[in-house]
């Protein structure tokens, strides 16, 4: 989106510098790494930091997603968007969140639904992920050929691990798109309640037996787990751990998970998390920028016990208190490119952006609902999301922080996104327009 009252001051110069540079170059190509970007000053001090490394930006597909039921004008709105280059990755899950059961019964299969999730990537253009959760009832102490919806987060009998995993190599060997996959969804089912932590132990045996199966049939898959969430606690809460910043206290008992996990895994291509800014107990951060240091610190806080690549396959940045939070919200948008930024401060390898189509949940989507005659619309994220992408996976973005404004922006050779991290306008200079609330801009250098 283009908020009409974006200071001007804050992109004169940033006109100039872009006109300045070279149009012969295209804006797909890749720059030299040690390369340093043209100067593009903005109004005021600036601290720029390139970005640590690639990001991939992607999607995971929900219960409703482009599917062929919806009206056919919104539906394809919504995949022209997501054809104009909005995830690097698509995901999708075994069963559950948009998909049926797979196997209702032993050695009965249906997989008409995820075909269609399979065939929609592939018309899109992505890459594709599949996330290995969840279970079929029979493999959880249900009835073949039912499926109880209200049970599906309970994880398989261990004496089922063996077929779970069967199942997951089939779904891989049926899908050779696949070049991706994650095992397991949040270590749903996998608690140890006597204990009050995770199973981890449980989960990492139902890890490794599905990355030995998918590995034996298709070795060319890249496996991770454990996709533990890194829930934040209340300072001074019970199973606080030592990892602290001004979103809260990292709560021990995930960090336990990952240990675990590293210690006893059988092999991993990379690992896998997911987060909120809010606490367990609900306390929403006071700002933008404390909420997204959340991703940064706990990201960090991997890199020291690991070099395996991080995704986060969920991130909810959550909008501060008193604003209003949604699929279309402005002040949620900001939130997740705060988080973008966080994600590439710190070496983040992916994101996957949980529910690319509207919803009725309280984070930023791409597209409005397309369930809807007038849905498939862009949001306040989805331009400067789309610009985003392919810079960032090429490695080429710098991350800037005004020294006296709440103001961030992303650069390129080819333009710049300017973000403002709060819900007042901002004054840069005295004197001069102020930025408007939530605003975001999107500025492209013409070849």
């Amino acid at each position: 989106m283009r908020p009409p009252r974006l200071l001007a001051a804050v992109l004169v110069a940033l006109a100039v510098a872009l006109g300045a540079c070279s149009t012969t170059a295209p804006s797909t190509a890749v720059p030299d790494p040690d390369a340093q970007l043209p100067v593009i000053e903005l109004a005021g001090e600036w601290n720029w930091q390139r970005q640590a490394g690639p990001l991939e930006l992607g999607v995971t597909h929900t219960e409703d997603s482009l599917d062929s039921e919806e009206p056919a004008e919104a539906r394809q709105r919504g995949i022209d968007i997501l054809s104009e280059g909005s995830a690097i990755w698509q995901n999708h899950h075994l069963m559950g969140f948009g998909t049926l059961n797979p196997e209702p019964s032993p050695d009965e299969y249906s997989w008409a639904t995820l075909d269609k999730r399979m065939q929609l990537t592939q018309d899109t253009g992505g890459g594709t992920v599949l996330t290995l959760c969840c279970a079929p009832d029979w493999m959880k102490g249900g009835e073949a050929g039912q499926t109880d919806w209200s049970e599906l987060e309970t994880a398989p009998d261990p004496e089922y691990f063996d077929e779970f995993a069967e199942l997951s190599a089939l779904a891989v060997q049926r899908y050779p798109q696949v070049e991706r996959v994650l095992v397991w969804n949040e270590l749903k089912g996998f608690y140890n309640h006597d204990e009050n932590r995770w199973d981890y132990e449980g989960y990492t045996e139902l890890y490794n037996q599905v990355y030995t199966a998918v590995k034996e049939v298709r070795p060319d898959v890249q496996v991770g787990g454990p996709y533990v969430v890194l829930t934040s606690l209340d300072p001074g809460s019970e199973d606080s751990s030592d990892v602290s910043g001004p979103w809260g206290v990292a709560d021990q008992r995930a960090l336990d998970v990952v240990e675990y996990w590293l210690a006893n895994n059988v092999g991993a291509d990379f690992l896998v998390v997911d987060g909120s800014a809010q606490t367990r107990q609900g306390t929403m951060p006071e700002q933008v920028s404390d909420g997204a240091q959340k991703f940064a610190d706990l990201t960090r806080w991997i890199g020291e016990r690991t070099s395996l690549p991080v995704w986060w396959a969920e991130y909810y940045p959550d909008a501060p208190e008193g604003e209003v939070a949604s699929a279309t919200s402005p002040a949620s948008a900001v939130s997740t490119l705060a988080a973008v930024a966080a994600f590439a401060e710190s070496d983040v390898a992916v994101a996957l952006h949980w529910g690319p189509q509207g919803h009725g949940l309280e984070h930023a989507a791409l597209w409005t609902d397309s369930t809807r005659p007038d849905g498939g619309q862009p949001t306040p994220l989805t331009e400067a999301w789309q610009w985003l992408v392919p810079r960032l996976a090429a490695g080429e973005v710098e991350i800037g922080r005004s020294a006296t404004a709440p103001l961030l922006a992303f650069r390129a050779l080819d333009g710049v996104v300017v973000v403002n991290l709060t819900g007042e306008p901002v004054e840069v200079e005295p004197g001069s327009e102020p930025v408007d609330a939530w605003a975001i801009n999107v500025t492209h250098r013409e070849f």
